[in-house]
């Protein structure tokens, strides 16, 4: 007789602090255990949170370890933190609506994997008490032998597990619909069991069967317009961070308005090399004065006055002494001495030096609480921005959040690119992460490399998506967009399911009217954001949203997409667009959300699709003798068209060809290329 393998998982906030104060295991574990075809092999205690009650379940239906069956034992009333039930839902593949889960009343049963899973109430009598009726009912639910079921329920076999989910459908009424162009005397066939749209998901199981498996070619194939339309909606609002003034704040986008906290000058300065001097209004200064002392800057800030009918030597830049009023250059001077070095007397020839000449009045470049940068405004990597807030003595400022974005291949043939060995039959290098990776790194973007993972493999998949979003098991906290290059293609749905039942999120396209990147898929994952008060030391919690591309796995397709879709939705994400409203009035102050669209001349025919728009590789140089820029086609290939292209020139749908000497538009990936010749066209 096989015996099956049983655990017990306690969720409870305070018994995960001290297993004293649970009493479960003590009351589940005799039942369970005193019938001899099941062994209890794990028991385990979590608190009220949702990721590692999903973790504990994971571990424990998928892999070599899995359980036959899983008891849950937690609290199921209306409290915010009685979550168990909604977590262990949504990584259910099949919720049983049979007979076993209407005598266990409003607990949530489901099978995943090869396993069932069953809750229970927290408090131990209702818990003893169903897990009675369910030991009865057992037998009749997990079979070796699913042929021993009576013959008129509807069987639905966990493949390769012998978890049998009995249910007991209506049967439907059959109401044949004839056609009428082409009858030959038959009645079109019709599915005997209909699924109502608004119950179907957009992802397949191994468990339901061909009549009610989602085709994304029923979805409605959405134009780039509407696709970042969607993006836009569904990227979260950028996150207020305060940060210091360092390096580090390059390529982020300034969120509050900043202020100059010290003037620059902060005390009045010479603006030539030459002489400090006492002038006066109306007071001839072609005279011969005695030379005091040199005036440099100094860290105890004490300079000796200038006295009447004494003169200082200065540098530009320099603070001028006290009571001097103006600066006379060197060119205006007559020295005593041969060298010029150390002149007693000094003489100046210009006769008409007024107060305030060549001096630098303290915040005439930047005044006191006058606006220095204002929301919206990009630290750039030019070094001005950082320069400005350094000189103002300003050392935090408010930024957007950077956001992290990871990036994951998927797929069973694929090998590092960095591996020595020859390529066997059915292997291709992985070319599509280190190319991501390099994009968005030039971009300023935090990246996280997340490798590869295998789709065959049960459960690598699933956890390497979940780890990746929330970082369980790894050591950084989870990325804000992941990006996934593979496989997500017709009849190859991997990690759709996993989005929507596992992670309980949504997928909002996964087929975008253009070439290349027609399968470009879109979907959000809930999130609920944990963060400390430091006023009030309270931590606090905002429900958002964190974002999955899924890129072709061709990789001109996923750069142009990653390109076209990705950089919107981390330039929105970054802040940039969130503008001052006096600034936002003036067109061209504010930084563009995604590529800069230029127009650009064709060198040569292009080659037009008739139905979608095609965003075609391009090197767009600039030619010095006219101004214009001029594209050139890199080529179709898959790999080769990468290498220089600079643009993707953008060819409307339709007949024929793009014209040599076209003008068309076109997104800029990287820098101009000049050109010392003029372009014929």
């Amino acid at each position: 007789m096989e015996i099956k393998r049983a655990a017990i998982l306690i969720v409870s906030d305070e018994a995960s602090n001290d297993t004293t104060l649970d009493r479960g295991p003590d009351t589940l574990a005799p039942i369970l255990v005193k019938e001899e075809k099941w062994e209890l092999s794990a028991i385990r205690i979590v608190p009220n949170n949702v990721l590692q009650i999903q973790q504990a379940l994971c571990n424990w239906t998928s892999g070599p370890n899995w359980r036959h069956l899983v008891f849950l034992s937690a609290p199921a009333g209306l409290a915010v933190k009685d979550i168990t039930p909604e977590a262990s839902y949504l990584i259910m593949y099949t919720p049983a609506h049979s007979y076993l889960a209407a005598k266990l009343e409003r607990q949530v049963i489901g099978v995943r994997e090869k396993t069932l899973i069953i809750n229970f109430p927290g408090s131990s009598k209702g818990a003893m008490e169903d897990l009675e009726v369910v030991m009865n009912l057992l037998p009749h639910v997990i079979l070796p032998n699913p042929r021993s079921l009576h013959t008129s329920d509807m069987k639905k076999p966990n493949n390769k597990t012998g978890v049998t989910i009995v249910q007991h459908l209506p049967q439907p009424q059959h109401q044949p619909y004839r056609h009428y162009h082409h009858t030959h005397g038959h009645s079109i066939p019709k599915a005997h069991i209909s699924v109502p749209d608004c119950l179907r998901s957009k992802s397949n199981r191994p468990t339901i069967g061909r009549n009610q498996h989602y085709r994304p070619c029923a979805d409605p194939m959405l134009s780039v317009e509407e696709a970042l339309r969607v993006i836009h909606e569904q990227t979260p609002a950028p996150a207020v961070v305060k940060t210091p003034v360092t390096t580090s704040i390059i390529g982020s986008v300034i969120a509050e308005d900043v202020y100059a906290s010290e003037m620059i000058p902060a005390y009045p300065t010479s603006l030539v090399d030459g002489y400090a001097i006492i002038a006066k209004e109306g007071g001839s200064t072609k005279l011969i004065f005695h030379r005091t002392s040199i005036a440099h800057a100094n860290m105890s800030g004490a300079f000796e006055p200038l006295q009447p009918g004494t003169i200082a030597k200065i540098s530009a830049g320099n603070p001028i002494p006290s009571n001097a009023n103006a600066v006379v250059m060197f060119e205006d001077i007559a020295s005593s001495t041969l060298d010029g070095q150390d002149e007693p007397t000094v003489e100046i020839l210009a006769d008409d030096i007024v107060p305030g000449e060549n001096v630098r009045e303290p915040g005439s470049d930047v005044a006191l609480n006058s606006r220095i940068l204002a929301r919206g405004d990009l630290i750039s990597p030019v070094g001005g921005e950082i320069g400005l807030l350094a000189a103002t003595g300003t050392r935090t400022v408010k930024v957007f959040k950077k956001c992290r974005v990871g990036v994951l291949s998927v797929g069973g043939d694929l090998v590092e690119h960095s591996n020595p060995s020859t390529l066997v039959r059915g292997q291709i290098r992985d070319s599509n992460r280190p190319s991501l990776l390099s994009c968005l790194a030039s971009w300023g973007i935090e990246t996280v490399d997340l490798g590869l993972a295998r789709e065959t493999a049960a459960g690598e998949l699933e956890h390497t998506l979940r780890d990746s979003l929330y970082g369980v098991d790894r050591a950084f906290s989870g990325v804000d967009v992941l990006v996934i290059t593979g496989s997500m293609s017709l009849g190859k749905l991997d990690f759709t399911p996993i989005i929507e039942r596992t992670l309980g999120g949504s997928i909002h396209f996964n087929r975008v009217s253009m070439k290349p990147g027609t399968t470009t898929t879109f979907a959000t994952v809930p999130f609920k954001a944990t963060t400390a008060d430091t006023a009030t030391k309270n931590i606090l919690q905002k429900h958002t949203s964190k974002l999955i591309f899924s890129l072709p796995g061709d990789p001109a397709s996923a750069l142009a997409t990653l390109n076209l879709f990705v950089l919107p939705s981390l330039h929105k994400f970054a802040g940039l667009g969130e503008s001052s409203q006096d600034i936002a009035a003036k067109p061209g102050i504010t930084p563009q959300v995604g590529l800069p669209r230029v127009a650009v001349v064709l060198t040569h025919h292009f080659p037009r699709d008739l139905k979608r728009t095609e965003y075609h590789r391009a090197v767009v140089t600039g030619s010095r003798s006219d101004g214009r820029l001029y594209a050139t086609s890199t080529g179709v290939s898959a790999v080769g068209s990468l290498a220089k292209a600079n643009a993707l020139v953008i060819l409307r749908a339709g007949r024929g060809v793009g014209i040599k000497g076209e003008i068309v538009e076109a997104l800029m990936m990287g820098h101009v290329h000049a050109s010392d010749t003029r372009i014929i066209c």
